[in-house]
């Protein structure tokens, strides 16, 4: 033993004897050390379970299984950014050889790229979880989901028809297949599917709005009505719920009923800027106008401007009524009740054309006037001429559809003259089509000028 050269041969044999110990028992102890991580996960020991994680990571970047439990612990603790960076580590660099479950790794990392907004990684997870395993409907329904997201909504219908193939009760599948059949107008397809759905998970509340917007669409607002207020159970859609009730209610003129439930949207609303918000307010102020609530429209008009004044055509609205503050003769007009409304109008008639109001009618735009000319001065003079009077307050220009129509019941009516009367004018065609007819149409300027002569 005193040969230096054997010491020497005999010292290196000893060190590479220990490093494969200590490798051997490296391994032996990495599977003791994950299957420890998974127990406490499953005990909740979770600080527990991220320290033990890091630590193995720590000494080994490339532990690849490692990262795979510490993206676990980091999604049972609700840390899905740092879960993401792991699990995008795992996903980028390891072979996956059965040490890491890739169906469920490829679920997960799908959720996760779609939460961060990489739709397309999303998708191309869910297409591998079709080749793993290619009998499970829900990948085919991630993957339905994923192609709709992205706007390709044939690829859509082709994987939800899969899914159901391979699953007749997948409630989910026949819900949004049937939703994209009402998109692209296939009413009897998208009726069998949605019921199918309803029927198969009475309980999932978004099936009722998509039975309601198909039920609205074929114009059973009852129905349509019914469904949305099923629907509604769902936190996450009652506000489209109840706008979308509004608007059965202003489709069949019941506008206060509307107008209850576009407030009730406003009311839930979890954020004022956003396009639900708005529209139920725009929606609430179409309401107002027809009912002639026009500083209440306005109310609506001037909140929608401050959050987004581009939205639709409120800018226009506004500048329509923007004199109407200043403007107590055109205000009158346009906001009085049905019934000052129509003594209005009589004494137009009396006191700046002087006739005499016969019959008077409300209308949904205002209301029709039959009068006789006022020949008191002269109770000898024959047959007195009849006038028909129509008193617009709509906020869109009279159209020439309207004068054709009041021309008509000239004709078969015997009227020497019609006068119609807009706060908000004629279209040019409306103009055209009275120019030499027995029809004077007079405009908001005129208007104002007469409502002053009548004392108004």
């Amino acid at each position: 033993m005193n040969n230096p050269i054997v010491l020497i041969i005999t010292l290196v044999l000893v060190a590479m004897i220990i490093f494969v110990v200590a490798i051997i028992i490296k391994k032996l102890m990495a599977p003791q050390k994950i299957g420890s991580i998974k127990k406490m996960i499953r005990d909740g020991k979770l600080n527990s379970a991220e320290k033990l994680a890091k630590s193995i990571v720590a000494k080994n970047s490339r532990d690849f299984v490692a990262h795979y439990w510490l993206g676990k612990v980091y999604l049972a603790e609700k840390k899905t950014e740092q879960a993401f960076i792991e699990l995008k580590t795992v996903n980028d660099n390891a072979l996956f050889d059965g040490t890491i479950p890739e169906a469920d790794f490829r679920k997960e990392i799908a959720v996760l790229y779609n939460k961060y907004g990489d739709q397309q990684a999303a998708l191309r997870e869910y297409i591998l979880l079709t080749k793993i395993d290619p009998q499970n409907a829900e990948n085919f329904y991630n993957v339905g989901k994923m192609y709709e997201a992205t706007g390709e909504e044939n690829m859509g219908i082709g994987f939800y028809q899969k899914a159901i193939q391979l699953n007749k009760k997948h409630s989910k599948a026949h819900s949004a297949l049937g939703y994209l059949m009402l998109k692209n107008r296939q009413m009897t397809d998208a009726k069998t599917e949605i019921e199918t759905a309803i029927r198969l998970s009475p309980e999932t509340w978004i099936n009722y709005f998509y039975q309601g917007k198909l039920l609205k669409e074929l114009e059973d607002y009852a129905g349509a009505i019914k469904a949305f207020e099923k629907s509604e159970r769902d936190h996450d859609i009652r506000q489209k719920a109840l706008i979308e009730k509004g608007s059965c209610y202003m489709l069949t003129d019941q506008c206060e009923s509307a107008e209850s439930e576009y407030i009730r949207a406003i009311q839930y609303a979890k954020d004022d800027a956003s396009q639900e918000t708005l529209y139920a307010r725009y929606f609430l102020a179409s309401c107002y106008e027809t009912t002639h609530k026009i500083e209440k429209a306005i109310e609506q008009w001037e909140k929608i401007r401050s959050k987004n004044p581009r939205f639709l055509d409120v800018n226009s609205k506004l500048n329509e009524y923007k004199d109407l503050q200043n403007n107590d003769l055109i205000k009158e007009y346009l906001t009085s009740g049905s019934g000052t409304f129509m003594d209005l109008c009589r004494r137009v008639a009396t006191f700046s054309y002087k006739v005499d109001p016969q019959e008077i009618e409300e209308k949904p735009y205002g209301c029709s006037m039959i009068a006789v000319e006022n020949k008191k001065d002269n109770w000898m003079s024959g047959r007195k001429q009849i006038f028909r009077l129509d008193f617009y307050r709509n906020a869109d220009p009279v159209s020439d559809g309207v004068i054709r129509k009041i021309a008509d019941a000239l004709k078969n009516s015997n009227y020497i003259k019609a006068m119609i009367f807009s706060s908000s004018g004629f279209t040019k065609a409306a103009e055209s089509y009275a120019d030499g007819r027995p029809i004077v149409l007079i405009g908001k300027d005129q208007l104002e000028t007469i409502l002053t002569k009548a004392g108004i």
